[in-house]
């Protein structure tokens, strides 16, 4: 079986997107031929058409994932698009207009959302995944210049992230400080927001992947209140593996993805998000959130792409 990402900002950016094509394609390797194209490659077709590849999985929509489809007229692959862009116009156009063999949804939620647009295509559950060995809660941890508890929230530093609500629930407490690790277009707005409200209970800073399993060690707790179109959220899983608990908005996906590792607030009162971050540092999570990162270890979510794939291929009679 041949496989190809197509992943333009491959090894240049560390979002879930791309850390997906790289744990997934560092498991399927071992029995398969599978490629990467970054940059440029990542949107010329034709080299993918030339590849003599068995499956195509363009990981940055639109446009991409339109010259993918059309690319199978020639190439005779298999199109398989997963759900990263999250619910909304991006995998609106990914499932209707580029009608992928297979639409990979990452949670129930998105599924059942998916079908209505799948007028051509069929639609799989499968789960992001998490190296359990990387983010654990034993190893080494980092130094952080903030008092105890340390709330953590990762991710860009982009508006429907809201790492803002966090730093206003937080302001009320007592105690706690907030970490958040990202890069983005607020992050003068949000040190700006987070210096007047919580002082030098605060701090935002930017790690490379590699040294993300430090930074949750050395945190108590995690939480990210991004809005309801958010894909999955990788991070929840790397908390968790790391033995640390979650506080997450209060809808279908996020509970499906934490269980019971961690408790639900209304994000959008302030009150209620701070009662419950309060709550949840009053709980030792280790157990918990351990058990539930393992249901979804990249050993049993690669195991799951592999049947998939060899599936896929074999209704197209080419299994190589």
């Amino acid at each position: 079986m041949k496989i190809v990402f197509l992943s333009r900002l491959q090894n240049k950016v560390s979002r879930g997107a791309e850390n997906f094509v790289l744990e997934l394609s560092k498991r399927l390797s071992k029995n398969y031929q599978v490629d990467i194209l970054s940059g440029n490659d990542a949107d010329n077709i034709l080299k993918v058409i030339k590849g003599g590849y068995d499956i195509a999985i363009p990981i940055n929509g639109r446009l991409q994932s339109l010259k993918t489809s059309l690319g199978r007229i020639t190439g005779k692959y298999k199109l398989l698009i997963t759900g990263h862009s999250g619910i909304g116009r991006d995998d609106i156009w990914n499932i209707a207009v580029a009608r992928p063999d297979v639409f990979v949804a990452l949670t129930d939620f998105m599924a059942k959302w998916a079908k209505q647009w799948a007028w051509a295509s069929r639609v799989v559950k499968i789960p992001n995944g998490i190296d359990l060995d990387k983010f654990s809660p034993e190893g080494e941890k980092i130094k952080l210049d903030l008092k105890k508890p340390i709330i953590l929230s990762v991710g860009a530093l982009v508006w429907y992230k809201h790492h803002e609500k966090v730093i206003d629930a937080v302001s009320r407490l007592r105690k706690g400080s907030v970490l958040i690790v990202g890069e983005g277009e607020l992050k003068e707005d949000l040190k700006k927001l987070g210096k007047e409200k919580l002082g030098d209970r605060f701090m935002i800073s930017n790690f490379s992947y590699e040294d993300m399993p430090k930074v949750y060690r050395s945190s108590d707790l995690f939480t990210l209140p991004s809005w309801d179109r958010e894909a999955f959220g990788i991070v929840y899983l790397e908390a968790m593996a790391s033995g640390l608990g979650v506080v997450a908005p209060n809808d279908v996906s996020r509970r499906e993805i934490l269980g019971d590792a961690g408790l639900f607030a209304e994000i959008s009162n302030p009150i209620d998000y701070a009662e419950t971050v309060k709550k949840a540092l009053g709980i030792d999570w280790v157990k918990l959130a351990r058990a539930q990162a393992e249901k979804f270890s990249w050993e049993k979510v690669a195991k799951e792409y592999e049947e998939l794939m060899l599936n896929m291929i074999k209704q197209k009679g080419c299994q190589k």
